[in-house]
């Protein structure tokens, strides 16, 4: 009696199947690339289990085990393997011919957090009995959000068709920040509702994006045909140089309102990034940047917290112990680190049983991988972000029109920009902002945001039925090639 409507319902999801013409397809590289990253977590976490005992053993002054095959967090690592391989299910099973070395990318990023996160005092944050719960269940969450962007987003009108609203939803974000933002260590970036609470200018990121790509496409003609010459520069007809004097005056009070640097510097640089993918046209690019560096001169001398970083990271060993504490701290963890590291576990030695870098697990994950990793493990981490980024470039330029590719080269520079700006702040080659490590530094806003930058990046990979194509080759490369094989 009760098997009826469970049939009828399943011919139904059958029918619309058909409809939608969805067939279950097989995706070998993506299944055979998410084992390797299953394979690389698990020697992570029993190379962290392994310098625990024997850490254990030294502190009790017993000879260690002989047997150190012993995982330091078996259930969460267990979780979060079987999401990513849950989700490839989820797409094999939509059958879309979407790209397939996005999702094993993420996840081995993400589990590269995990570990962190693991290794970690669980006390630093988390909500959910410590650190590395907390950042499970955020991981899962994103996780989620891909997939549900992955095999849903058939179509991309709902953006295109509505580019000035989300620009009004990023304003009022903005908004929302400026009026109930809270004060963290000199910077308003989190909204607190309740229980919950997050940064607006993660997502920020991803509207502005959107809003850019409809802009973009739309009047590119016109920004790449027509001008008006200003000395030696050619610009844009003066109407449509509103939204690029918007943009530099949103990034700059960014900086004075909210203090947030990481999130200005972003927000311009992708900026600046798709207005020359857009129009080729350099002088667009010299002349923002310009206009950047001259308004960032004068914040210098008006807003406290830009003139502070700026000085600590001109000479962070001027007060070591004080201003220039985490930058000097991080500089360290880099030279002991040294080429190979000092292994998963064996560094961030403690002062007074916590790490010796304020924010590690947000601001400075890069210097706790590079002490532990080594110069190889840095280089390997910033590999991976260089592979989102080639994937997302492919993706648009297979795109079918102006608004999906100027979408995703945008979305995936979003990732890479942000990428490079923490990493060159760690290293100190740019003053340090205060912006996270994708999918890898914890926190919430970061993850979720820019689980929904891969979802669609992943969704759009789809707009052709052939295959990507392979990189172009120049003549003069093949040429070399050829010569070296003969």
């Amino acid at each position: 009696m009760t098997a009826g409507p469970v049939v009828g319902g399943l011919r139904a999801v059958g029918r619309e199947a058909r409809r939608l013409r969805i067939t279950p397809r097989f995706r070998g590289r993506e299944l055979t690339l998410l084992l390797f990253v299953a394979f690389a977590l698990v020697a992570g976490d029993i190379s962290l289990g392994a310098t625990r005992l024997v850490q254990a053993a030294q502190e009790a002054g017993e000879q260690p085990p002989a047997d150190l095959v012993v995982l330091a967090a078996p259930t969460i690592l267990t979780i979060y393997i079987a999401g990513l391989f849950l989700v490839h299910a989820a797409l094999v099973l939509a059958g879309r011919r979407t790209d397939q070395i996005l999702l094993p990318t993420m996840g081995l990023l993400g589990g590269i957090g995990l570990l962190l996160m693991i290794r970690l005092p669980q006390d630093l944050a988390g909500r959910l009995g410590g650190l590395a719960q907390t950042q499970l269940l955020w991981l899962v969450i994103g996780l989620i959000i891909v997939t549900g962007l992955a095999v849903a987003v058939r179509n991309d009108v709902w953006l295109r068709r509505y580019k000035y609203t989300w620009a009004a939803v990023g304003v009022g974000l903005l908004l929302l920040t400026f009026v109930f933002g809270r004060d963290i260590n000199g910077a308003r970036l989190t909204v607190t509702i309740g229980p919950f609470s997050g940064q607006p200018s993660e997502l920020l990121k991803v509207i502005l994006v959107v809003f850019l790509a409809g802009y973009l496409s739309e009047n590119r003609p016109l920004l790449q045909e027509e001008s008006t010459r200003v000395g030696p520069f050619r610009l844009p007809p003066l109407p449509y140089l509103a939204p690029m004097v918007a943009m530099w005056a949103i990034a700059l009070g960014v900086v004075i309102v909210q203090s947030d640097l990481g999130a200005a510097l972003l927000f311009f640089a992708v900026f600046l990034l798709l207005l020359y993918v857009s129009t080729a046209r350099v002088s667009f690019v010299v002349l923002g940047l310009a206009a950047f560096v001259a308004g960032a001169g004068l914040l210098y001398f008006v807003v406290d917290r830009v003139r502070t970083r700026i000085d600590i990271w001109v000479d962070p060993f001027a007060d070591p112990s004080g201003a220039g504490y985490q930058v000097v701290q991080a500089l360290h963890a880099f030279a002991r680190g040294g080429l190979i590291g000092t292994g998963l576990g064996g560094g961030l030695p403690s002062i007074a049983g916590r790490p010796p870098i304020p924010a590690l697990h947000t601001d400075f994950p890069l210097a706790a991988l590079g002490e532990e990793l080594g110069l190889v493990g840095i280089l390997a981490v910033l590999g991976l972000y260089l592979v989102l980024v080639e994937r997302g470039l492919r993706i648009a330029s297979a795109a079918q029109d102006e608004f999906r590719a100027i979408l995703a080269a945008g979305l995936s520079l979003v990732i890479g920009v942000q990428a490079f700006i923490i990493a060159a702040g760690n290293l100190k080659l740019i003053p340090l902002t205060g912006i996270t490590l994708p999918f890898v530094s914890y926190g919430g806003s970061s993850l979720l945001a820019n689980s929904v930058i891969v979802g669609l990046l992943i969704a759009l990979s789809e707009r052709t039925r052939e295959p990507l194509p392979p990189p172009r080759v120049t003549s003069r490369f093949r040429r070399l090639v050829d010569r070296g094989a003969a």
